[in-house]
């Protein structure tokens, strides 16, 4: 077994341990999961990065003996990243600490209540769904409310009365006999 394959593996068990411990409802662990998520994804671009070389400086060595300079600086911006996420998510720990004297988050209204709409497969909050369905479907009762409102008319106007005068009935004569 070679050390490239070796070390490929190391990434793939400390990539798997990170997405483990970053699915946990503990800050703490989450963070101790994206560091071993990162540091596994850093080790990988440098065994990607090919076999050491001589340092990549101009005018020191032949150019096909030196190493590829773009995957360590990749690797370094990571590296400076994954240092100030990991002192956001520390901060992040020591209020959850503070406040409640635990760093395990508990559920909360809105991820209640997107978990039932999740078992009842109902898509009508999500990006996801699908409006023309929605929209045929309203134009459809709109459709129909617009034809019950014309029968409605209709009918009235047959009474022998006239149209309306309105919402009770037609205007009732004043005391006196005569209508204003």
């Amino acid at each position: 077994m070679s050390a490239t394959f070796l070390l490929v593996i190391v990434c793939g068990v400390m990539f798997g341990c990170g997405v483990y411990l970053l699915l946990a409802r503990s800050v703490v662990r989450a963070l101790l999961g994206f560091l071993l998520m990162s540091n596994g994804v850093n080790l990988m671009f440098m065994i990607a990065s090919g076999p050491a070389g001589r340092a990549p400086t101009l005018g020191d060595s032949d150019p096909a003996e030196q190493s590829d300079p773009v995957p360590q600086a990749m690797v370094l911006t990571a590296i400076v990243i994954g240092l100030c996420l990991t002192a956001f998510m520390l901060a992040l720990a020591h209020r959850a600490w503070q406040v409640s004297r635990t760093d395990v988050l508990a559920d909360d209204a809105e991820t209640a209540r997107i978990g039932q709409l999740a078992l009842e497969n109902d898509m009508s909050a999500s990006d996801f769904h699908d409006e023309s369905q929605h929209d045929e479907l309203e134009d459809d009762a709109l459709a129909r409310t617009t034809d019950d409102d014309s029968v409605d008319d209709a009918q009235e106007d047959h009474d022998g009365d006239g149209p309306s005068h309105g919402p009770h009935g037609p205007a009732a004569p004043t005391p006196g006999g005569d209508e204003r």
